[in-house]
């Protein structure tokens, strides 16, 4: 049976045996890349003459999340000035949101858009 023995690496250039290089010696270090946070997106309404008040409010209670108070002032934003921001989301989520309310408003026959741009 043989027995092994413990190798023991020091970074000192006075330890061990004399080598040819004079100041090789250190500690490796390993780095990191730091990733970087996803691009965000905005989601937008589009202000058009057909779709009813009601119904872009119910859009953005039942999609985003809003209270009937925060759903009203933003469609009236989107009413008055053609177009509100009304989330913004990672490029999935974005997508996803879009594609739901586009979906929603064709179901209910009504031109309601609703588009996504990087932030």
């Amino acid at each position: 049976m043989t027995q092994m023995t413990p190798v023991i690496a020091s970074t000192s250039p006075k330890a061990g045996p004399p080598s040819n290089e004079d100041n090789d010696t250190g500690v490796v270090v390993e780095t990191r890349a730091k990733t970087k946070r996803p691009p965000l997106y905005k989601v937008m309404l589009l202000n058009d003459d057909y779709t009813p008040m009601e119904f872009v409010v119910h859009v953005l209670e039942r999609f985003f999340g809003m209270t009937h108070a925060q759903a009203f002032e933003i469609m009236l934003t989107v009413h008055k000035k053609g177009v509100a921001v009304v989330g913004v989301f990672s490029h999935e989520i974005a997508e996803t949101k879009v594609g739901q309310v586009m979906d929603f408003a064709r179901r209910h026959q009504h031109p309601l858009q609703c588009t996504m741009e990087k932030e």
